[in-house]
């Protein structure tokens, strides 16, 4: 089964890293993508721009409205994804929890419809 792994952390707070801690965040982060990428667990994951890149799209009585950024004010923002391959949820969690963005902020597991 596919599960999206869906990484929310807290933007300002990553924006006050230092250069030494980007680099270990970074390199973590490359830790764990070749990880499960040996594993054969990894289909696709991409890192994206800050919230403030965002547009939201609703379409009202036929008007396309946009807005910038977010729909919501949240603490944390979606700032990237993986998208794996696991036999069940407990698998799921068990990749989820060697994100290194699950110590600071959250891992969002979504089981994805496979269509027949």
């Amino acid at each position: 089964m596919r599960y999206l792994l869906l990484i929310y952390g807290n933007e300002a707070e990553a924006a006050k890293m230092s250069p030494e801690q980007m680099q270990a965040e970074m390199t973590a982060y490359n830790d764990f993508t070749e990880m499960i990428q040996k594993s054969g667990a990894h289909l696709s994951g991409e890192a994206l721009h800050p919230v403030n890149t965002a547009t939201t799209v609703r379409v009202r009585d036929g008007k396309v409205l946009t807005t910038d950024g977010p729909f919501a004010e949240t603490k944390e923002q979606l700032g990237g994804f993986y998208l794996v391959k696991a036999e069940n949820l407990d698998e799921a969690i068990a990749i989820a929890a060697k994100i290194p963005g699950a110590t600071s902020g959250s891992i969002e597991i979504r089981p994805v419809v496979e269509w027949d």
